[in-house]
């Protein structure tokens, strides 16, 4: 074998691995009962916001695949139309999308959204949250939702959901948990 040939081998070794490698970065999702994984993104008004500064309120953190097309424009109108009934019961809305900062400005405001969009440009808190999915040659986050408890656990998972009922979906499954009718 010559040393054409063991260079080759070795690059596509190294490939294999760095594949590989970025493959196992995309976790499964969180289940229910775990505590949710903490995280630090930009909103669309460009300020840090943690997991953790939502602690003492329930969280709606909602993956979408990207801002103002038709599916996620439908998702966000729902949670927007029904933010009043989140707020009566102690609920945050938070969207997550790969879409830059910019993008999330000018989604809220064509569309009037007042609840926290957050970028994850670098696909570290979609991949935490396996949530992850292929859109023609990009990786988008996946139409997952993660209903946290004040305390910080994950009690209710929602994975490839359907943007219409999704809002009345997520508002009866945190009414029943505060009920105490959790799974």
């Amino acid at each position: 074998m010559n040393s054409r040939s063991i260079l080759s081998l070795m690059l596509a070794a190294a490939l294999v691995l760095a594949v590989g490698a970025s493959v196992a970065l995309a976790a499964d999702p969180p289940a229910v009962n775990m505590k949710a994984p903490d995280f630090t993104l930009k909103s669309q008004e460009n300020k840090t916001v943690n997991l953790h500064d939502f602690k003492g309120k329930w969280v709606v953190l909602y993956f979408y695949p990207k801002d103002m097309t038709p599916g996620c424009t439908i998702e966000a109108h729902n949670f927007q139309a029904d933010q009043p009934k989140y707020d009566k019961l102690n609920a945050a809305i938070v969207g997550v999308s790969v879409d830059p900062v910019d993008s999330h400005v000018e989604f809220c405001t064509k569309e009037n959204l007042t609840f926290k969009l957050l970028s994850d440009v670098d696909h570290k808190v979609v991949n935490m949250y396996g949530s992850t999915q292929k859109f023609g040659a990009n990786e988008v986050a996946a139409r997952n939702t993660f209903l946290v408890d004040p305390q910080g656990n994950i009690r209710k998972v929602f994975l490839k959901v359907d943007p219409t009922p999704h809002s009345k979906e997520v508002l009866a499954a945190l009414e029943e948990l505060q009920k105490g009718k959790s799974e």
